[in-house]
């Protein structure tokens, strides 16, 4: 019983793990199978040939149905299928792009322009056929590896014996499981120059470059690896932009689509926008009223597709595995596959003429020394081979190899008329001339180096010689969007609701650009630098502005403890966004905060008891400190009531006095929260008439600071004893 129990639970156990192991390994299996062939027979390309299988394909199928003439793409689809599963729509797609490189097919109708993005007509409307270069450099079946179909019909290519660098010079992209490629295009004539730079072991650089034009940075380009930067080429004509070449990568409608996008944004201010792309690309823009054509290209190349990043990845496969290779990596592989593929045309042809002048030696022996009259008696095969064989051997020396049984039955097909007929002379020019070109291979083999390059030279005449670069090659910088930035952006400051941000309404806005930061001063000297809020608590404070790191604040605040006055200038220069700093120690308070630092002020100070004098300080006088510094010392004696008297006026020639005798000291960075109403009451205190009409003459002296807010000169009318 035990036995049957542990049987049936054995039995359940087994079922459950193998049911889940088979699932396992029918699902990697199964996953595996398609992402290799996703990787090998789809999205990523062969070294050797540049190609995608479907590209090499419709080449192949062009191939066999060339006859010079043009085909119909509907055709070419229809014949293509024979060796591709996948439907018409990819065919025609690939098709169309590859014929849009115009290296390889000729083309003849609409197939759509890579300036404007518009799409090819249909099928049955548009023609093509190989060029003469696709013809020279892309098949010989003598030296093409063939594997069956995918219905066993037929025999494709593996890979198509390319004699240029087709990988480099088409350019691809493609998208396989776990991997992707990205291969930008270069140019034919220095491909084919950097080959015999190659040969010759010599340096040389290759950068990409596209039919559209435009203008590259490649200082980053990392021979393939890195990264490029293209910009569309823009001239100014009086104050129209006229945008001539455009960026690999987009085309005439998506450019104007992120220009239009931008203007939406408030990125930039444009008026008009008009394509007159034809031929040649033409895009005019009109930059709004009050616009700087200068200012709004720079903006272009910050904010539009007129500027764009590209990262390239040379994914390729290679022996049959997906390999990661650079552009140097490749150019030599595709040299040496170059030297390979012309030894072994080279090597066919000298066997071919070997033959020719084994088959017309043999051909002038027997008939010139009459050896077929040997066969007259011969009853039997076996004799006529024989006599026949007896006959040639007086000859031996002058033939290259041993006669063999089917030269012999050659021979003996030779027609009666064209033995009467023979003649012996042009037979021994012909064999003349064989001989000739037998040699020439024979040195072309021992030099195959020296051949390569005459070969390559041969193309770069024929067919590169036009290539000239389209893309301009130079070195810029990444605009700083900061610079060109529109000030779009009104902040406003709710002072009674202690409010801030770009929905809060007010009479005296800040005007700011979306990298702008604000900068928000209290009473106790805590600040803090923050980004622009759309509405955002911020609790009382005596300074609200537009943050400048160059602005130079002048600063006189009080000790809680000990009641004097300490002065200081200070710019604040660095920050971290959102984090609290102090412009003055612990227990302290903020009496006077102006964005003129060369102000001067009337301080009433304690003399005797019940008497005041009056002194004058100058802010200038006063050392440079560091935000967190501490202040110099005003006097002594407790101020009573500090005055705005006037600005002076800056001698930058001279350096500020005893400014060398002070030195910094550390303050703790902690918020003061004891400031009691009475301070801000104080704060409050109104200006008189005198006081705000030299304040408004102030804030023109210091219009380079936009949007500050200069409250905390009303705190110079207060009074120490709460007046």
């Amino acid at each position: 019983m035990e036995t049957v129990e542990t049987e049936i639970i054995e039995e359940k156990s087994s079922f459950k793990r193998g049911s889940n192991s088979s699932l396992r390994e029918l699902m990697d299996s199964n996953y595996l199978e398609y992402a290799s062939y996703v990787i090998k027979d789809r999205a990523i390309p062969d070294v050797d040939d540049g190609l995608k299988p479907v590209q090499r394909r419709i080449l192949w199928s062009l191939f066999r149905m060339h006859d010079g003439k043009f085909h119909k793409v509907a055709n070419t689809i229809g014949h293509t299928m024979q060796y591709h599963p996948h439907g018409d729509a990819s065919i025609g797609a690939a098709l169309v792009v590859l014929a849009n490189k115009e290296f390889y097919i000729e083309k003849q109708g609409n197939f759509g322009n890579i300036f404007t993005g518009d799409p090819a007509s249909a099928a049955r409307y548009i023609e093509c056929r190989l060029t003469k270069l696709a013809i020279e450099t892309l098949f010989n079946n003598n030296i093409t590896e063939f594997v069956d179909s995918y219905d066993g019909r037929n025999q494709e290519p593996i890979v198509l014996p390319s004699k240029i660098p087709s990988l480099l010079m088409l350019g691809t992209e493609g998208i396989a499981v776990g991997m992707a490629t990205k291969i930008l295009p270069h140019n034919l004539r220095e491909l084919l120059d950097a080959q015999i730079a190659i040969l010759n072991k010599q340096n040389f650089n290759m950068f990409p470059d596209f039919p559209q034009g435009g203008i590259m940075d490649a200082s980053e380009y990392n021979d393939g690896n890195g990264c490029i930067r293209v910009r569309a080429k823009i001239k100014q004509v009086k104050r129209k932009l006229i945008i001539t070449e455009i960026p690999f990568g987009t085309n005439t409608e998506k450019l104007i689509a992120s220009i239009e996008k931008a203007d939406k944004n408030n990125k930039i201010k444009i008026s008009r926008i008009s394509d007159y792309t034809g031929e040649d690309v033409e895009i005019e823009i009109i930059p709004g009223r009050g616009y700087e054509p200068k200012i709004l290209k720079k903006a272009l190349y910050a904010y539009t597709d007129c500027s764009m990043t590209i990262h390239p990845n040379l994914m390729v496969i290679k022996n049959n595995h997906p390999t990661q290779m650079t552009v140097t990596d490749i150019l030599i592989r595709n040299t040496g596959k170059l030297i390979e593929y012309l030894r072994k045309e080279l090597e066919l042809e000298l066997d071919n003429l070997l033959n020719k002048f084994h088959d017309k030696t043999l051909a002038q022996i027997f008939i010139e020394n009459r050896i077929y009259k040997r066969i007259e008696n011969c009853n039997t095969n076996e004799l006529v081979f024989s006599e026949v064989m007896t006959g040639l051997n007086k000859y031996r020396h002058l033939l290259r190899r041993d006669v063999t049984k089917e030269d012999i039955e050659k021979l003996l097909t030779i027609a009666i008329r064209r033995i009467s007929l023979f003649d012996i002379n042009k037979n021994k020019k012909d064999i003349d001339e064989i001989l000739l070109l037998i040699d020439k291979n024979i040195k072309n083999l021992k030099r195959i180096k020296s051949y390569t390059i005459k070969f390559i030279k041969n193309i770069i005449a024929n067919y590169a010689n036009d290539c000239e670069r389209k893309t301009e090659i130079e070195t810029f910088n990444k605009v700083d969007k900061t610079q060109v930035a529109l000030d779009n952006v009104k902040v406003g400051w709710d002072k009674k609701g202690c409010y801030i941000g770009s929905n809060v309404k007010s009479d005296d806005p800040i005007i700011c650009n979306e990298f702008d930061h604000l900068l928000c001063i209290e009473r106790n000297g805590a600040y803090k630098i923050i980004n622009i809020p759309e509405k955002g608590f911020i609790g009382r404070l005596c300074h609200f502005a537009k943050y400048d790191k160059d602005i130079e604040f002048g600063i006189i605040y009080s000790d809680k403890n000990t009641g004097k006055f300490y002065a200081k200038r200070t710019v604040i220069d660095k920050f971290i966004t959102d984090k609290e700093y102090s412009l003055c120690p612990t227990n302290c308070k903020l009496e006077v905060i102006t964005v003129r630092s060369n102000s001067c002020y009337k301080c009433l100070v304690e003399h005797r008891k019940n008497n005041t004098k009056e002194i004058n300080i100058n802010l200038l006088e006063y050392p440079l400190r560091s935000a967190k510094a501490r202040g110099i010392l005003i006097d002594n004696k407790t101020i009573q009531k500090i005055t705005f008297d006037k600005l002076a006026e800056r001698d930058k020639s001279q350096p500020l006095e005893n400014e060398e005798e002070f030195e910094e000291d550390d303050i703790d960075f902690e918020e003061d929260d004891n400031i009691d109403d009475d301070d801000n009451i104080k704060a409050s205190l109104p200006l008189s008439s005198k006081i705000k009409n030299e304040i408004e003459l102030a804030r023109l002296a210091a219009s380079r600071y936009e949007g500050a807010n200069l409250e905390t000169e009303e705190n110079t009318e207060n009074r120490r004893d709460g007046e």
